[in-house]
């Protein structure tokens, strides 16, 4: 099955050649004539829906959608430590993953590592295998921008001292367990959920 997931504020799109199996009600949408422009205007802010277009085609559906955007290129990580805790940070209050945007001639995998240093104050040991992407959209000077992130798996040697990036907007850094992300995923964003689930750290809902 192929399907992208654009996350705007709390709604998603769901672009796919069959619906993915989920208990939460999803909206569907006609394929033809859609604008991706119009849709984001009438959308709620804050009404956590989840719509659905069924394509046989979601690639090139997807494809046409991001040439109506402003495309910025992100990159962050999930990084385990030696004991297989898991770094997560505060910022604007709620929990994320460390991740920015990438630098001009700088590399996606490049960019994650750096990231990562530099908000969390940690030196990453191996930055291993790409986990997933995850697209976002918002405004931003009156321009559509699709923020696209990949995520890798790090890891880091033994223990760290975690230094937050306080002029980042972060205002903690932690180690966590699996069992300690019940708290994470009550205040989190759709996204990171998708990296968590890429990572193995929740399971896939069937």
């Amino acid at each position: 099955m192929k399907i992208y997931r654009i996350y705007i504020n709390d709604n998603t799109l769901i672009i796919a050649d069959k619906l993915p199996g989920q208990t939460e009600t999803i909206q569907g949408i006609e394929e033809k004539g859609f604008n991706f422009k119009a849709f984001y205007e009438k959308l709620g802010k804050f009404s956590a829906t989840p719509y659905a277009i069924i394509s046989e085609d979601p690639k090139a559906l997807f494809q046409k959608i991001k040439k109506t955007l402003t495309i910025i290129k992100a990159s962050g990580g999930l990084v385990q430590n030696a004991k297989g805790q898991y770094l997560f940070i505060f910022r604007n209050k709620k929990w994320d993953l460390p991740k920015g945007k990438v630098e001009k001639g700088e590399g996606m995998k490049e960019a994650g590592l750096r990231e990562v240093e530099e908000e969390c104050g940690v030196k990453i040991a191996t930055n291993d295998e790409r986990l997933c992407k995850t697209y976002h959209v918002y405004e931003m000077s009156g321009k559509l921008v699709l923020k696209r992130t990949n995520w890798y798996s790090m890891t880091v040697k033994g223990v760290p001292k975690l230094i937050p990036q306080k002029e980042e907007g972060i205002t903690k850094a932690e180690w966590l367990t699996a069992s300690d992300l019940k708290s994470v995923l009550k205040n989190t964003y759709p996204s990171i959920v998708d990296v968590l689930k890429a990572g193995k750290l929740i399971r896939e809902k069937v």
